[in-house]
């Protein structure tokens, strides 16, 4: 059986985007559909990292984005890597303004559709933005997952997922050369995960964002030596915290975070 994995993506709840894709999906019968709801996604980041997450998953993205910046990036994007999305409120804003010669507000949540994990599911995804690459760590105490990682880890889209399974989630940047946060040592080894891959995935992954970024790949970031001094560092981290290490070479997000949950007991089912 063919298999769909439909992302969708809100400032508000998520929920016209999710019936929207729902009542489309249903016509299809021999294909498996896997659902993941992002809601109250306002900033240019959150959405980067969701959007890379869909890239990893090729998921199609069905969307309810009233700012027109934001809205517009999932389309640029989309475009850019070969994937499929559908705008849920643009068209329409624009199809309404043009018979009343009205302008929209454009603010959002002026539609609320509340659902039993509206909240805490906002409050997850609010959560993993503030403590995203190290901010904040005077919050890492009220976490119920912290993740370390060196770069390119895959530490924010593994944050999202989580947080879109009602976790509060924080992570971190390690290195030879980054400093630690003091409340680190104070967490309960058992909530907190290392991430790690191989040294020639992670120079191939740091060399295509430097060059995504028109910069040259011949830079300590991306040399083989100093990748390897960095996963050396976060072997003897990790085995000083006493905490799981996970490689996520051979990894999706949906793996990395089912091994996360189980180790902690939580329900891996859809929420």
């Amino acid at each position: 059986m063919k298999k769909l994995i439909v992302f969708a993506v809100s400032d508000s709840s998520g929920e016209t985007a999710m019936q929207v894709a729902k009542t489309a999906c249903s016509q299809f019968k021999n294909i498996e559909i896997e659902y993941e709801r992002y809601p109250f996604i306002t900033t240019d980041s959150i959405l980067n990292g969701i959007l890379n997450l869909a890239e990893k998953k090729k998921a199609i993205i069905f969307h309810t984005l009233v700012d027109t910046k934001l809205s517009n990036r999932v389309v640029e994007f989309t475009k850019t890597k070969g994937l499929r999305n559908f705008d849920c409120i643009q068209k329409p804003l624009q199809l309404i303004s043009d018979q009343t010669d009205e302008h929209p507000e454009k603010i959002t949540g002026l539609v609320h559709d509340l659902n039993e994990n509206y909240f805490d599911r906002i409050a997850a995804m609010e959560f993993a933005v503030a403590n995203d690459d190290g901010k904040n760590p005077q919050n890492l105490a009220q976490a119920d997952i912290v993740i370390l990682g060196v770069s390119r880890t895959s530490k924010t889209p593994l944050s999202l997922y989580l947080a879109n399974k009602n976790l509060k989630v924080a992570n971190v940047p390690i290195g030879p050369e980054t400093q630690l946060p003091d409340e680190i040592w104070s967490i309960n080894k058992n909530k907190i995960f290392g991430l790690t891959n191989s040294v020639e995935a992670l120079k191939k992954i740091r060399e295509a964002r430097m060059l995504s970024y028109g910069l040259d790949v011949d830079t300590p970031y991306s040399n083989t030596q100093h990748i390897e001094a960095e996963l050396a560092y976060a072997r003897k981290l990790y085995n000083k915290i006493g905490c799981l290490n996970i490689n996520v070479y051979d990894k999706s997000i949906e793996e990395t975070a089912t091994i996360i949950m189980e180790s902690l007991n939580i329900d891996t089912r859809e929420k």
